[in-house]
């Protein structure tokens, strides 16, 4: 008896998979136009993202390269407990997380102001200018940017220096010196990409209802409280997943605009954890060593992302997950 149940609910289960199976494929053909909207994308993060993860393993290894991936002996953490001791640990770690936060600090809420700012201009060719003057530099590539900050910027012939000094101040040596390069650094990152996010908050604005605001102009609101009432709190979910995005790559500063920036004067503040794996692994041929480095930061941008997301699941529901 036990036995026919238990053939019963293997069967069971059996053809209720073969039923998923068909209803998912039934799904695809009815939806075919989004599946291959998402097709680029879904072949990208396989290739680029999951494929790639099977040298993670060279992490644990001595990996010599005429030995192959799966021929180079097992160390375990050795590469870990060399970073971990190593006395450029702390210096790295200090360098990716201050220019991170300051971004953050500085990069996240300017977007939501000029988000704010655009959607109470009511002067149609005004408010597209600004925009597109806004919009514009996230177009620009990262090498080209880095061209211009350094031509802004040289000593000899920069506008801004000469800016600077015609204004009656010693300028002073914005590439070289240490203290600057987290500045410029976050600055031009946030000329660079605040028009971009602005995007993501006037799409959430847009869907406001107007009876709302119509509402508050009878009660007598003025145009700050209607925005502190009404478009900010309708801003707080976007606000919340960004936040929580922005952290789980709190340790991820790119190296491309830091690299291209870098000299042994400023390197002092310069150098974070991306720059460090670029030279250990391609410069210095350090391949496990990198590898190492570089799997340590993405475990922590991945735990740091569930804590901050576990934290807001807590206390409100604008959680990822």
């Amino acid at each position: 008896m036990r036995e026919t149940n238990a053939g019963l609910s293997g069967g069971a289960a059996t053809a209720h998979r073969h039923m998923g199976n068909r209803t998912l494929w039934k799904r695809i053909v009815r939806n075919w136009e989004l599946y291959i909207l998402i097709a680029p994308a879904f072949f990208y993060f396989l290739i680029f993202c999951y494929g790639p993860m099977y040298g993670i393993q060279i992490a644990f290894k001595n990996y010599i390269p005429t030995k192959g991936v799966m021929g180079s002996p097992w160390i375990g953490f050795d590469h870990f407990e060399r970073f971990f001791h190593s006395y450029y640990f702390w210096d790295l770690i200090w360098n990716t997380l201050s220019i991170s936060l300051y971004e953050l600090a500085i990069g996240f809420p300017i977007p939501i102001i000029l988000a704010l700012a655009f959607n109470e201009v009511r002067q149609g060719f005004f408010k597209k200018m600004a925009q597109t003057v806004t919009y514009a530099p996230h177009f620009i590539s990262v090498v080209v940017m880095a061209g211009m900050i350094i031509t802004f910027l040289s000593p000899s012939t920069g506008m801004v220096v000469r800016l600077v000094e015609a204004l009656g101040f010693d300028s002073p040596a914005f590439l070289t010196d240490p203290r600057w390069f987290k500045t410029m650094y976050v600055f031009s990152g946030v000329w660079q990409s605040a028009g971009w996010g602005t995007i993501i908050y006037l799409a959430a604005l847009a869907g406001v209802d107007p009876s709302l605001h119509e509402a508050a102009v009878i009660d007598g609101a003025s145009r700050f409280q209607r925005v502190r009432h009404i478009n900010i709190p309708v801003l707080v979910p976007t606000m919340t997943i960004l936040l929580i995005l922005n952290m789980g790559s709190l340790f991820g500063v790119g190296f491309e605009k830091i690299l291209l920036l870098q000299n042994p004067l400023n390197m002092e503040a310069s150098d974070v954890i991306s720059t460090f794996v670029y030279r250990s692994g391609l410069e210095d041929a350090q391949y496990s060593f990198s590898t190492a480095i570089g799997l340590f930061n993405s475990v922590v941008n991945a735990a740091l992302l569930l804590l901050v997301n576990g934290i807001v699941r807590r206390t409100s529901e604008n959680s990822l997950w």
